[in-house]
């Protein structure tokens, strides 16, 4: 709902129960820091969810052996918000420790494998590393055909995020390719109003801006915010976004 102060009132004094209850590295605290660490996120509180995510992290290192997907789960958090406080060493440093867990504790073509793939591509992106960005982008992208469905929306998201990289790096032929797979998939796997069908069109009308295209752009932004329109309320900044695109 929004209330985060509410929120953090109730997972603060749920902690507080936890500690008398529990032994001190019981894996109950660790999750209890871990969602006060969610909420300080989503107020943007960085440090603050940084904080709790290393206390949740030192309770499972003492809880769990080495190699446990929960400690995995830890790194990939504590990495999260790295990359949202610009600190991309230590973002790019705790997703692959992340990563070395999954491929331990997971099956070769675990569809979490591929999550951590994109996050450290997604931190390569933000980097301006493209070509890394890429290689991770793709491997992500192995992993998800052999372990999803063909139309499941995660390949769709795959492709997006490897048009979008093609899109940074200029080479705009490639990141069309790309971008309209997506809409493809995402065309049969979701219903047609969904908001990611809007953002589909609107990562191919900025590719078509790029290049020059001003005609094709319009009209996948024209297409973008009819589906915002309905899919989302009548306020919401998206909508902003779109009649600030076609402006």
């Amino acid at each position: 709902m929004g209330e985060y102060s509410k929120a953090l009132s109730s997972l603060e004094r749920s902690l507080e129960i936890y500690k008398i209850a529990f032994p001190p590295n019981h894996p109950s605290l660790a999750t209890s820091y871990n969602n006060i660490a969610t909420v300080y996120d989503n107020m943007g509180e960085y440090s603050k969810a940084l904080s709790s995510l290393e206390r949740s992290l030192e309770i499972f290192k003492i809880a769990l052996p080495p190699n446990h997907p929960d400690l995995a789960t830890s790194y990939n958090n504590i990495a999260s918000m790295y990359d949202n406080m610009g600190e991309y060493s230590k973002a790019l440093s705790s997703y692959e420790r992340s990563l070395e867990i999954s491929k331990i504790a997971l099956p070769p073509n675990h569809p979490l494998l591929a999550t951590s793939y994109n996050n450290i591509a997604s931190v390569y992106d933000n980097m301006g590393e493209y070509s890394r960005a890429l290689s991770s982008h793709e491997r992500s992208l192995e992993i998800s055909k052999i372990a999803l469905p063909p139309n499941h929306p995660s390949l769709a998201t795959s492709y997006n995020n490897i048009g979008m990289v093609y899109d940074n790096m200029g080479e705009y032929s490639k990141a069309l390719s790309s971008l309209e797979r997506s809409l493809e998939i995402f065309k049969i796997a979701l219903p047609p109003n969904h908001p990611d069908l809007a953002t589909s069109y609107n990562s191919i009308a900025m590719v078509y801006s790029h290049m020059g295209e001003y005609s094709k752009a319009l009209s996948s932004y024209e297409r973008s915010l009819e589906s915002r329109k309905i899919a989302l309320p009548p306020n919401h900044p998206d909508l902003a976004t779109s009649y600030n695109n076609i402006g």
